[in-house]
Order: C-alpha cells, then sequence, then structure tokens
C-alpha cells in the first residue's frame, strides 16, 4: 500500500475521509449553488458512492481527491486534490485537479490556497510532468481559480460524460507543465 500523503495548508487539513463526511458531502452534492455547473444533483447513496471512490482511490495510491477541514473547526468543507479521469478526453491520459467546496466556504481563497498546495505535491513529490484541470465553459469561478493557479487555457471540448445537447458538454481545458509552475 502507497504512503498516504495528507497535508496542511494555513486554514485546512485535506486528509482521507471518513464515515462522519458522508453527511455533508451529501448535503454539498444536494446544494444547486454547488452543482450549478455539473449535469445533475447527486441523491444521498450517489454521493456517498463517490466518497467511497475517492477514499478507495486515496488507498490504492495514496493521492487523490482529498477531504479537505477547517484547521480551526474541524469542519468538513469538502474535497481538492488529483484525479485521474477515467472518461477519454482530449488530454487522456492525464491528472487532473479538482475541488468541490461546500457553498458558505466559497469566495474565501480556500480552493486556490488547498490547490496551490496540491499542485506542489504533484510536481514536486509525485514528480508529475503536467496537470491539468476543466470545466463547463460557462463557469467562471472555476476558471478563475484555474488562472490564479498559472494555468493556461488550451482549447475546448465536449465532454463524453455530459449528455448531448446540454449547455454543459462544452468543456475548457486548462493546463499546467511543471517547468511553468512557480
Amino acid at each position: 500500500m502507497p504512503e498516504l500523503i495528507e497535508f496542511e495548508t494555513g486554514r485546512l487539513v485535506l486528509r482521507q475521509w471518513k464515515p462522519a463526511d458522508r453527511a455533508p458531502f451529501a448535503a454539498l452534492n444536494a446544494d444547486p449553488r454547488v452543482m450549478e455547473f455539473f449535469p445533475a444533483r447527486l441523491t444521498r447513496a450517489e454521493s456517498d458512492a463517490l466518497a467511497d471512490r475517492c477514499e478507495s482511490l486515496i488507498d490504492e495510491r495514496g493521492w487523490g481527491f482529498m477531504a479537505a477541514e477547517l484547521k480551526d473547526s474541524r469542519e468538513f468543507i469538502g474535497f481538492v486534490g488529483l484525479h485521474i479521469p477515467i472518461a477519454q478526453l482530449p488530454c487522456s491520459p492525464c491528472v487532473e485537479i479538482g475541488w468541490r467546496l461546500a457553498f458558505p466556504h466559497w469566495g474565501k481563497g480556500l480552493a486556490t490556497e488547498a490547490a496551490r498546495e496540491v499542485l506542489r505535491i504533484g510536481f514536486g513529490v509525485l514528480g508529475l510532468q503536467e496537470i491539468v484541470s476543466f470545466t463547463a465553459v460557462v463557469n467562471q469561478r472555476s476558471r478563475a481559480v484555474m488562472e490564479r493557479l498559472g494555468m493556461r487555457e488550451s482549447g475546448s471540448f465536449e465532454h463524453p460524460q455530459v449528455p448531448e445537447g446540454s449547455p454543459l458538454r462544452m468543456h475548457c481545458l486548462y493546463r499546467l507543465l511543471r517547468e511553468d509552475h512557480a
């Protein structure tokens, strides 16, 4: 079993998932504000299955979409981390950086703070040569985080897991090369 990569930032702890994370994760996955740029909100069963998958992949690799909690209160607020997409994308094979935080924690720089450390680990510890990110073209908030991280837009594509005809099907791709990471 690989060594688990858990870490802290100034305000956050990024760690393996716990059973207690399931209920607040289900709440954020049912929130229409959080899920605005996804094809659908998740049921409790779908949310639990996603958390189980995140936990399992971290057990396999030592890294993945890590549970994020506030350092001061230990409140679970979502996830931030790295993932190998299973969908065939124009950038496949690749490692993506992603985040999903509960709405009350938006606008505080937490996604950017955690993602900066995730990039440092991805390039410095895991030795990745490139990390990508993608979102629906209309998702300006996530695109702004990608740009704050120094990622560069690298085209667009139709996401194969988003239904045809959906306004969310067109995605933009951002890339960051190891040599461009500050």
